[in-house]
C-alpha cells in the first residue's frame, strides 16, 4: 500500500506549461529540420550518404574516401536529426499521456510520430532516386504539414480539456481561412516547382540530370503570381477579422501572418534577382515554416477553448 502511494506521489505529471515548451520545442524543430535539409541541397550534399538506411552500401556511417568528407557530414549529421525529431515528438505524446489529456492531443502527437518515421523513408526515396526533383519536392511539402499540424498541437495543448470550442470568429471567415490554406499549399507547390528547375541539384555530382524542365522565367512568375493571390486572400481576411473585432489575440496573430508573409515575398523578389545565391534558399526555406506556423496559428484560432470565469 506504501509502495503504490509512494509511486503515485512519484509519477510525472507535466503542467501545462511544460507540455507548451515541449510543444514549441517540436514545432521548431520540425522547421529547422527543412532549413538543414536545405543546407544539405545548396552545400551539394544531398548524395554525401548515397543510399539509405545505410549511408553507404555495408556501412551505417560515413566511409572516408568514400564521398567528399564535407559532403558526408553534411548529410549524415541531418540524418542525425531526424533522432532529435523523434526525441520532441516521443517526450510530447509521454506528456499528454502522463496528464491525461483529451484524446485530440494525443492523436496529435501520434501523427507527429507517424510524419518522422515517413518522411525518414520519403528522405530514403529521394536519395535511391538521385535526387529527382519531384522526389525532392514530395519529400519537402510533407515537412510543412507536419508544421501546420505542429503549431495546431502548440496551440490547442495550451487549451482546457473540460470546455467545449466555441467560434473564435464567424464560419464565414473560417471559410476564407480556409481558401487562405488552399493558396498557401498552391504556392508551396509552385515554390518546389521553382527550386526544380533551378540551379541547385542538390548534389555536386548529379547537375542538371533529373531537374525540372521547364523555363525558370517562367516558373518564378507562376510562383510569384500565387503568392500576391494568396496575399490578396489573406488580406481580404485580415480586413474581415478587424472589421468584426474578433478577439486581441486572434488580431494579433492576425498581423503577424500578414508581416511574415510579406517578409517572406520580399526574400522571395530578392531570391530570383540576386540568382538564387546559395545563402538565400536557407533563409527562404526557413521563413516558409514560419509562414505557415503562423497561418495555421490564426486558423487554429477559429475554434477555441476558453477557460471557465472564477466564480
Amino acid at each position: 500500500m506504501t509502495s503504490t502511494v509512494s509511486e503515485k506521489k512519484n509519477r510525472w505529471n507535466p503542467t501545462v506549461a511544460v507540455q507548451k515548451k515541449l510543444a514549441l520545442l517540436l514545432l521548431c524543430a520540425q522547421g529547422g529540420i527543412t532549413v538543414t535539409g536545405s543546407i544539405v541541397r545548396v552545400t551539394g550534399s544531398g548524395l554525401g550518404c548515397n543510399t539509405w538506411p545505410n549511408c553507404h552500401e555495408g556501412s551505417l556511417v560515413p566511409i572516408q574516401g568514400a564521398a567528399p568528407a564535407i559532403h558526408q557530414a553534411i548529410e549524415f549529421g541531418n540524418r542525425m536529426l531526424t533522432f532529435v525529431l523523434v526525441a520532441c515528438v516521443v517526450a510530447v505524446f509521454v506528456a499528454v499521456l502522463m496528464a491525461k489529456r483529451r484524446r485530440e492531443l494525443v492523436v496529435h502527437s501520434v501523427i507527429q510520430g507517424v510524419g518522422v518515421i515517413a518522411q525518414a523513408v520519403i528522405g530514403g526515396v529521394s536519395v535511391l532516386l538521385e535526387l529527382r526533383w519531384w522526389s525532392v519536392a514530395v519529400h519537402f511539402l510533407p515537412s510543412m504539414v507536419l508544421v501546420w499540424l505542429a503549431a495546431m498541437l502548440y496551440v490547442r495543448i495550451q487549451e482546457p480539456d473540460d470546455v467545449a470550442p466555441v467560434r473564435s470568429y464567424p464560419a464565414a471567415l473560417r471559410v476564407l481561412a480556409a481558401l487562405c490554406a488552399v493558396g498557401l499549399s498552391v504556392v508551396l507547390i509552385t515554390g518546389t516547382m521553382v527550386t526544380g528547375a533551378g540551379p541547385h541539384s542538390g548534389d555536386s555530382g548529379v547537375g542538371m540530370e533529373g531537374r525540372l524542365e521547364v523555363d525558370i522565367d517562367w516558373i518564378a512568375h507562376v510562383h510569384a503570381w500565387t503568392m500576391y493571390t494568396f496575399l490578396a486572400v489573406l488580406a481580404l481576411l485580415f480586413a474581415s477579422l478587424l472589421i468584426h473585432r474578433v478577439a486581441l489575440e486572434v488580431r494579433r496573430i492576425g498581423w503577424m501572418v500578414m508581416v511574415v508573409v510579406v517578409i517572406q515575398a520580399l526574400i522571395g523578389i530578392a531570391q530570383y534577382r540576386l540568382g538564387v545565391p546559395r545563402w538565400s534558399v536557407p533563409v527562404h526555406i526557413g521563413m516558409s515554416s514560419v509562414v505557415v506556423a503562423y497561418c495555421s496559428f490564426l486558423f487554429t484560432l477559429g475554434w477555441r477553448r476558453t477557460p471557465k470565469p472564477v466564480a
